[in-house]
């Protein structure tokens, strides 16, 4: 196996992730299989009960792995299928290790750091990089691994040692180190800063870690006497220094590592030039640039909780941004905070009330992502009931599903205290409930997590005619309340139907409301399997139906 090690410098938020994307594409365009792993050096087993505030989004995998949403972009750059195991973060790691010291596997020895913890590290990098993520058999060409935060953070120590360990023992040719850091210009003289590159890099050949690429980030492309500069003091040869410098959108980031040969120089690292091809990213190309062409547009109500940081909902994002595409339309999407939506707004800050609600009122159509907690779902139902009461296209994502069933429960059967347990546990009409074999003890990975089959009860609804008449579907999904079945009846008597249940049928997966335009909400998550060219049917149907080309 033969390994691309990326670590960042200076400050967090780069772009690493897209970076590690970005070098994998380059490589697989070469005709190189490519996997990729994520190394986070927190605490948490798994990025399952993490803030999206903090954290950004969670993003679940098929086998139900809740890991860092890096791996999205991996699975969207090179169009892979990843495990929860090609996330490694310390808690695992520990974990590992601790297991095995209280099973007895180290009698006798004084459990370390170094050597146990690094040599559990390895090891976990070995084996997984074996497992094939590309539905071909046998294991990859190359390994991107992302080494996350930034390096001279304590937490990250113990990888920093490990990968040292690893480029040791699989030698030179098997081993390429990228180091991704930024390029700042300061005040109104405008001139490129390399100092903290410098820094970075002195303190990553401290620990024993030399960069074969630098990838400096910028706002502008770098000037010729900065690279000659970095190249001196950083000693990184000028033709292995690159630049990624802001675009467009992060599609032209394969082709600026393209054009600066970033494949020749890690092929050349990696000794493997002779069963690689000349990259073809003519599709990538063609992609890149049509968004940029795209003139006209389409307005999008995002209604959420987390409105502040635009990663708490990434994958949405990519999701419209794929679909919009496919539909020759530029997004633009209009971030709504539930809570500006509610009555109590309008006393408290009725600019900010007056303010989203003339968002939602102008957009084409209305989205409800997931989430947690009862802020802002007040907000939610009144988004929904005039998407529905308006004939406003409607895409309801796990909570917003919820939303749209307490919605239609309050005002179409006029009970006015219909809620989900999640938000008031003494409610007398739960028409969302707990899952019963959900842990009330424990938050983490007890969720209904993962892909599961969601099977069609008629061909004749909207949903099944976008996934092109299938008789199910799979999709994952990330959820611990549902909507419950005592209720179905008469849910479907105010005139909701329900499409698509479980393979036991007893669990509600899609409901879709007749002589609507669209209106779709779905329990589980289509957002985390839309691709780059192969949209998620879901959206398409959305944003179809937002410029009323649905019909056609």
């Amino acid at each position: 196996m033969k390994y691309v090690v990326v670590t960042g410098g200076v400050v967090s938020g780069l772009g690493k992730g897209v970076t590690a994307s970005s070098i994998g594409v380059v490589l697989k365009a070469c005709g190189l299989r490519v996997t990729s792993i994520k190394i986070d050096p927190y605490l948490n087993t798994d990025a399952g009960t993490m803030s999206p505030f903090e954290h950004g989004e969670v993003f679940v995998l098929d086998d139900g792995g809740e890991v860092d949403l890096d791996l999205g972009n991996y699975e969207r750059f090179l169009d892979v299928t990843l495990t929860r195991d090609n996330n490694i973060t310390t808690g695992k790691i520990y974990q590992s290790v601790l297991d095995r010291e209280r099973k007895g596997d180290y009698l006798g020895k004084t459990v370390q750091v170094v050597p146990h913890i690094t040599d559990a590290i390895k090891d976990w990098i070995e084996s997984v990089s074996v497992i094939p993520v590309d539905g071909k058999d046998g294991p990859a060409d190359i390994c991107v691994i992302e080494l996350g935060g930034t390096v001279g953070d304590i937490e990250s120590m113990p990888f920093i040692e490990a990968l040292r360990q690893l480029s040791f023992s699989v030698g030179k040719d098997n081993f390429c180190l990228v180091h991704v850091s930024l390029i700042p210009v300061l005040g109104v003289v405008g001139e490129q800063k390399t100092k903290p590159t410098q820094h970075s890099v002195r303190e990553l050949r401290a620990l024993g870690l030399t960069p074969d690429l630098l990838v400096c980030r910028s706002a502008q492309p770098l000037l010729e006497n900065t690279k000659e500069k970095l190249s001196r003091f950083c000693h990184v040869p000028a033709g292995n220094i690159l630049n990624i410098h802001d675009v467009p959108n992060i599609w032209h980031v394969p082709l600026l590592l393209r054009n600066q040969n970033s494949h020749e120089a890690i092929l050349e690292q990696l000794n493997c030039k002779s069963i690689a091809t000349i990259p073809d990213l003519q599709e990538w190309t063609i992609r890149a640039e049509t968004f940029d062409s795209l003139t006209d547009s389409v307005k999008i109500a995002m209604v959420g909780k987390y409105t502040g940081l635009s990663d708490s909902y990434l994958s949405v994002v990519k999701a419209l941004l794929h679909a919009c595409i496919a539909c020759s339309l530029k997004p633009i999407i209009e971030w709504v905070a539930a809570s500006d939506l509610e009555d109590e707004s309008e006393k408290m800050t009725p600019e900010v009330h007056a303010v989203a609600w003339g968002a939602l009122k102008s957009a084409a159509c209305i989205l409800i992502p997931g989430g947690f907690g009862d802020r802002g779902v007040q907000g939610m139902i009144l988004a929904a009931k005039f998407a529905r009461e308006n004939n406003i296209p409607y895409l309801g994502i796990c909570l917003g599903m919820q939303i749209s069933v307490i919605e239609i429960a309050r005002t179409v059967l006029g009970l006015e205290r219909a809620n989900s347990t999640e938000f008031d546990l003494k409610t007398p009409d739960p028409v969302i409930i707990f899952m019963p074999e959900g842990s009330r003890t424990h938050m983490g990975s007890t969720m209904r997590l993962g892909s599961r089959k969601t099977i069609f009860q008629t061909s004749e609804c909207i949903t099944s005619k976008l996934y092109h008449m299938s008789s199910y579907v799979d999709e994952r999904h990330r959820h611990r309340y549902e909507v419950n079945p005592e209720w179905i009846g008469k849910l479907e008597e105010a005139g909701l139907h329900f499409v698509g249940r479980d393979e036991s049928g007893k669990r509600m997966e899609i409901l879709e409301l007749p002589n609507h335009p669209f209106y779709v909400g779905v329990q589980f998550h289509p957002e985390f399997k839309s691709r780059p060219g192969r949209p998620s049917p879901v959206f398409v149907g959305f944003i179809l139906a937002a410029t009323g080309q649905l019909q056609k």
